[in-house]
């Protein structure tokens, strides 16, 4: 697939060396940062992991008391908690990570749902909290899903 991407006249940015005679031209005002990117790929799985596992973990432990507040039934909040906590792990591990960010998605859209159609709190949270912190998770998400979150994960 590389090789197709290439004879069309793309290249991955793994195929930048920041060389100055390299003949890619990438549009980067700091060239020598991407050789940086999986490690800001990292950092950016540990952010979205940190957010949904702190978020599944209190899911966990007081599904009830959660279920009231989002509007949905103990064992639905349970098994919600369960994902987030997963899929976090994924994120952390990078094993499934693909999987994980997509379902960390779903979710995130899920709450925009419910907080823009349902609640109708508003972008930035009229009445409560805004829907504009969930969007930024879905596009944190899909960078992840669209890079594989980098090459810093586990190999098994």
């Amino acid at each position: 697939m590389l090789s197709l991407a290439k004879r069309r006249g793309f290249h991955a940015l793994s195929d930048v060396d920041c060389l100055p005679e390299s003949p890619i031209s990438v549009n980067a005002t700091f060239p020598q940062l991407l050789q940086l990117q999986d490690f800001a790929l990292l950092g950016l799985r540990l952010v979205v992991a940190i957010v949904f596992g702190a978020s599944g973990y209190l899911h966990l432990t007081d599904p009830i008391g959660r279920a009231k507040s989002i509007e949905l039934s103990p064992a639905l909040t349970a098994g919600l908690g369960a994902a987030e906590a997963l899929a976090s792990l994924g994120l952390v591990s990078g094993v499934l990570i693909q999987p994980a960010a997509l379902g960390l998605i779903l979710v995130s859209l899920g709450a925009i749902q419910k907080k823009a159609l349902k609640w109708k709190t508003g972008f930035w949270g009229d009445k409560a909290g805004g829907w504009h912190y969930d969007l930024m998770l879905v596009a944190m998400s899909m960078v992840i899903l669209c890079t594989a979150g980098g090459s810093l994960v586990l190999r098994f």
